[in-house]
């Protein structure tokens, strides 16, 4: 298994990746289209690779003055490996690389796993409203 930078050969399989993992996202989270709008501002996603098969994936942004950690997907078959652990350390160096000293995350109240998950790697609740808008 190997983590490397996202390539355009990845398209298909990252897309069929997060369609599987994420299966009720919101029209306005399509795998496409969000891989689109990502790569026209940078390339900071990150693939997990075995065999020829996309595993898993973690994009993030950075915009010079905290990251965040967006999509975060491993495929079932291979979670609680270490998998997410290295995809998201990995993530997270490269963003320290270009200067990021704090990185944020989202996730959904009600997904208690993936919080306890995300404790284990030292992430912390703050106390924040999440407000946004949907422009589409």
């Amino acid at each position: 298994m190997t983590i490397r930078k996202y390539q355009a050969k990845d398209r298909e399989k990252l897309i069929a990746l997060w369609q599987q993992v994420f299966p009720e996202d919101p029209p306005h989270n399509e795998p496409s289209a969000v891989l689109d709008a990502k790569l026209a501002v940078d390339d900071l996603i990150f693939v997990a690779e075995d065999k020829g098969d996309i595993i898993g994936a973690c994009m993030a942004g950075y915009d010079g003055h905290r990251g965040w950690l967006y999509a975060v997907a491993v495929k079932p078959e291979h979670r609680r490996d270490g998998l997410g652990k290295e995809l998201v350390t990995t993530t997270i160096r490269a963003m320290q690389e270009l200067g990021c000293i704090k990185v944020n995350l989202q996730i959904r109240a009600d997904n208690t796993a993936v919080a306890e998950f995300y404790k284990s790697l030292g992430f912390s609740v703050e106390d924040r409203m999440s407000m946004g808008v949907l422009l589409v």
